[in-house]
């Protein structure tokens, strides 16, 4: 430990792995778990809606979500979550991460129940109902991720940081699956209690009054891990780095991490003082300093994450479109509504088992070996040639299902064992304790106006260039869809290059909050060169 540094930062810095950092991992990563859950089980439901709410027993196909609705329902939790990364973000930083922690929190649960209670006297009011509650449960998800990042990044030691602050992203993949699973048992409860015949034979009658009751149990579900989670997030203490180099209360940052360490840490008011008034710590976010030292890197947090999300989110929620446009998923009249919602579900779960889940903890096994950088370079890569495999020999996969399915499990795999989690891991580490979590709201903000991006373009993009889905126009079709979010992929690649490593240093090193000490250092080895 050098002179200038804070005794009880240096003792978080080199702490083992202990009992406090699973409780941190899971008590952050249940929040994580409810997110995925919520932003994604909408995706399960959407043709449920639409067999629902917009039948027309005119035609011979199940009723679907108008284009405008369709978007709205998909995207306007992304709207939500974006606002609120910013918002959260920066009120982290002002008020403390404990503080707006369990509030978020409640948004997420109030939210979550509230669309599972949406009402109207249209089809229109019920999906206007609907989409309001969840932009505010987007809102509450989105204060999350900066929230959840800072505080893992601010209690980890430097030797595994990288792996606790994935391992709590890394439960967004058990969310994915959960809702699947979810979706999974309600639909097979009310296939096997009312058994109807596929649309094609009965039209209106395949979709059970019942049915409505489905995407009610599903998207409340949401708000059971959110709730469970609760009462330990607020036991949480404040982070000691927010404490001591924001709040400047050093006593109470030693205070609170003797009890979480076990052992007796004194306070350093004096380093703390010299530390937080140097003029290296005294710039802020829109200042010709920040620019000139985390400028580039913000740019490379914000473009990579905005890259990757219109790519993820693209290929997550219009998964059940793609897979119907090569054959796996039955088309929608050779189904009854109940069991339409059990094959997507299926579907995604076993994408989320085969591919999702294990690249998020390949992801944590070798990050803090191979380097967050190394790691979004070989997702990013490996991405856009899979996409590639995909689109270019496209009408050869329309026959080749299985290879199609591995294919496409493996764009998965790799962009969560990349830049899906690496790209929520770096933000946390790289930018000073000040900013630190307004700048992981920003670049999280980034990527989801690149999932707002993937979810209103890809819906249209996708259509059929000869016979799009009814008020729909004609599209670029799935292949030349899947053809540009390969090249998406290719420029996240280039710009990971603005990305540093921060493997294996302490936050202090990396933002240069230390900065004053290591110039004292330089200045004091000279002298002595000097004196000799």
């Amino acid at each position: 430990m050098s002179n200038n540094q804070i005794g009880v930062l240096h003792a978080l810095d080199a702490a083992k792995t202990q009992w406090y950092h699973f409780t941190a991992i899971v008590i952050a990563g249940m929040g994580f778990f409810t997110d995925a859950y919520d932003l994604f089980c909408i995706s399960l439901i959407t043709k449920l809606l639409g067999r629902i709410y917009y039948h027309d027993g005119k035609v011979d196909k199940p009723g679907t979500l108008p284009p405008n609705i369709a978007a709205a329902v998909n995207g306007v939790a992304f709207c939500g979550t974006l606002a609120g990364q910013l918002f959260f973000g920066w009120l982290g930083d002002k008020l403390g991460r404990k503080r707006v922690y369990g509030l978020t929190l409640m948004l997420m649960v109030i939210c979550s129940i509230g669309s599972g209670l949406s009402f109207g006297e249209t089809p229109n009011g019920v999906m206007a109902t609907l989409c309001f509650f969840r932009f505010w449960l987007g809102f509450g998800i989105g204060g999350d991720y900066p929230l959840s990042a800072t505080i893992m990044s601010e209690y980890a030691n430097k030797k595994t940081r990288g792996a606790f602050i994935a391992a709590v992203f890394a439960m967004q993949g058990f969310g994915i699956l959960a809702g699947g699973i979810v979706a999974l048992i309600v639909s097979s409860a009310f296939d096997h209690a009312y058994k109807v015949s596929p649309y094609i034979l009965i039209k209106q009658k395949s979709t059970v009054p019942q049915a409505d009751y489905i995407w009610r149990i599903i998207v409340m579900f949401g708000a059971v891990p959110a709730l469970l989670t609760y009462y330990w997030r607020m036991k949480m203490p404040e982070t000691a780095r927010y404490t001591a180099l924001i709040a400047r209360n050093s006593k109470q940052a030693a205070a609170d991490m003797s009890k979480v360490l076990n052992v007796e840490l004194k306070s350093d008011e004096e380093k703390v003082e010299k530390i937080i008034t140097a003029p290296s710590n005294s710039f802020g976010l829109f200042s010709k300093e920040f620019a000139k030292r985390h400028g580039l890197h913000l740019l490379g947090t914000t473009s990579t994450w905005f890259l990757l999300d219109i790519a993820f989110y693209s290929s997550n929620l219009f998964q059940k479109d793609i897979f119907t446009a090569i054959g796996w998923l039955p088309k929608a009249e050779n189904m009854s509504a109940t069991h339409e919602v059990y094959r997507v579900a299926r579907a995604q779960t076993l994408i989320a088992l085969c591919g999702t889940v294990p690249g998020y903890w390949f992801t944590v096994a070798l990050i803090d070996h191979i380097g967050r950088f190394t790691i979004q370079l070989i997702g990013f890569f490996f991405m856009t040639v899979l996409m590639f495999s995909l689109a270019i020999p496209y009408n050869h996969w329309k026959s080749h299902n299985a290879g199609f399915l591995v294919m496409y499990s493996l764009t998965f795999f790799f962009a969560n064992f990349g830049p899906n989690a690496t790209t929520f891991v770096v933000p946390a580490e790289i930018f000073p304790a000040r900013l630190r979590s307004t700048c992981h709201g920003i670049s999280a903000a980034a990527g989801k106006a690149g999932a707002i991006v993937g979810a209103f373009g890809f819906l249209y993009a996708s259509q059929s260039q000869t016979k799009p889905d009814a008020g729909y126009h004609h599209g670029i079709g799935v292949r030349n869809a899947l053809m540009v979010l390969g090249a998406v992929n290719f420029l996240g690649f280039l710009f990971t290059f603005l990305v540093p490593e921060s493997k294996g240093k302490s936050l202090e090193e990396l933002t240069g909050e230390n900065e004053e000490d290591n110039e004292n250092e330089q200045t004091t080895s000279i002298e002595k060169v000097s004196a000799v």
